[in-house]
């Protein structure tokens, strides 16, 4: 059997020179990081979405010299190019100031005493006191007169105005009225008339050859009979006036008023024209 030589075991201890290699490692390479500026950096999870994005502004600061020739001086040097070429002064704008007013207050003029021994003319003030004024007392008998002029006062004021509820209804034609119903009427009324007068002609006025114009205003009550006529505008000559009246006498009464005109009039005031003329009579 082959002798087995035992080797010896290794002394596996760290030295001290050992520990100061390794220590000047270290030193070596953490000099080396921060001179060399080699960081360690962690990644920074992504930014929301919602986050709004960021603007990077730069100011870049200049410093222009100063021209050698200034033309004019100002706070600070700058190098503008303006927008005219002409040299033109700088302006500073100075805000209009309006000019404060102060209120005028009136001067109160001195008062002046003028005094006098005696005035000119006198005065004669008059008095104004009321005197005890007393009622005067009211008989019974003057009461009772007062009552009765009441009386009578209303007495006359209802029988005024019941005369002017009775009064009659009067209506106005004429020769340009145009209502069918009055001028119908009057229509018959004046054909009747002028029938008359042609046979009752006046003798006179025939004889004279005398002629002319007139105006009559004649008043017709609702039965057809004749309550008033009135020469308006004569004709000149008093026959034939005087003929025109009596020839609308003789031709009363005329026809009654119809129930449409009886509704509205009381009387009819019929005004027309009439010409004697060739021995006949005619309506205008």
């Amino acid at each position: 059997m082959p002798d087995t030589q035992t080797q010896p075991l290794v002394d596996n201890a760290v030295t001290t020179t050992d520990r100061l290699a390794l220590t000047l490692f270290f030193a070596v390479a953490l000099h080396a990081m921060v001179i060399l500026g080699i960081t360690f950096a962690f990644d920074r999870p992504a930014a929301p979405e919602h986050t709004l994005p960021t603007l990077d502004i730069t100011i870049a600061t200049r410093h222009t010299p100063p021209p050698e020739k200034a033309d004019y001086l100002a706070q600070t040097s700058q190098d503008g190019s303006g927008n005219t070429r002409k040299k033109v002064q700088p302006e500073i704008a100075v805000p209009e100031q309006a000019i404060a007013m102060q209120p005028r207050h009136p001067v109160a003029a001195p008062a002046r005493v003028i005094t006098a021994p005696s005035a000119e003319t006198r005065v004669r003030q008059q008095d104004t006191s009321n005197p005890d004024s007393k009622k005067p007392d009211i008989s019974a008998t003057r009461l009772v007169e007062r009552s009765m002029e009441m009386v009578n006062l209303s007495e006359q004021l209802d029988a005024n105005l019941q005369a002017y509820a009775d009064r009659p209804r009067q209506i106005f034609v004429s020769a340009r009225t145009q209502e069918f119903k009055y001028a119908n009427y009057m229509s018959e009324w004046v054909r009747k008339v002028e029938r008359v007068g042609n046979l009752n002609y006046p003798d006179e006025a025939r004889r004279a050859g005398i002629s002319g114009k007139l105006m009559l205003d004649v008043a017709l009550n609702a039965d057809g009979t004749v309550r008033e006529i009135r020469v308006i505008r004569p004709s000149g000559y008093p026959v034939l006036d005087e003929a025109a009246v009596r020839i609308v006498n003789l031709a009363a009464p005329y026809l009654p008023f119809p129930p449409e005109i009886r509704k509205e009039a009381d009387i009819l005031h019929i005004t027309r024209t009439w010409e004697f003329s060739t021995n006949r009579l005619k309506g205008n």
